[in-house]
């Protein structure tokens, strides 16, 4: 699959997997992407390859249409988005996620879908920039392409749905 650079829509917002694991959560958050002008932000290691069948499958041809950027570490991704905030997004997060007001710009950090951000990452970004997605007692977690979706759109709703088509 071809992951083609696609002009920075700097009003909207960045969505960062860390080291993500399933290829169809990562293909529907390709999709995501390019419904709503997010860009996407991977973090190594993948847990398959970009070409991977599951991934095309998911993306299907929104690849063209999304800004993917491929990144050795979180820290060579944070850096390039100097100025921005960045929320890690946690099952034990302090803020409920639809309770914090977003801005143009912010970044949300998703963990790999089998154990979660690492508490270094969440050291890094710090307690009050972790926020939650509310879940019924005794739940382990929601699926990351789905949690990926609640938030960016809640953001984009925030942003009164900037650059949506009419």
């Amino acid at each position: 699959m071809r992951i083609a650079p696609r002009p920075t829509n700097k009003r909207m917002f960045h969505l960062i997997m860390f080291e993500p694991e399933i290829p169809p959560n990562t293909g529907n958050a390709i999709r995501l992407c390019a419904n709503t002008g997010a860009t996407l932000h991977l973090i190594k290691p993948l847990g398959f390859r970009l070409d991977d069948k599951s991934l095309q499958r998911s993306g299907l041809d929104y690849h063209d249409l999304a800004d993917v950027k491929i990144h050795a570490n979180l820290a060579s991704c944070l850096q390039q988005l100097s100025g921005s905030r960045a929320f890690a997004v946690e099952t034990g997060g302090h803020h409920c996620y639809s309770d914090v007001s977003y801005a143009a710009g912010d970044a949300f950090v998703f963990g790999p879908e089998t154990r979660g951000l690492p508490q270094t990452v969440l050291s890094l970004l710090g307690a009050d920039r972790s926020v939650f997605i509310p879940m019924r007692p005794h739940s382990r977690s929601i699926n990351l392409s789905n949690a990926v979706a609640l938030v960016a759109f809640e953001a984009w709703r925030q942003l009164g749905f900037v650059g949506r088509e009419t």
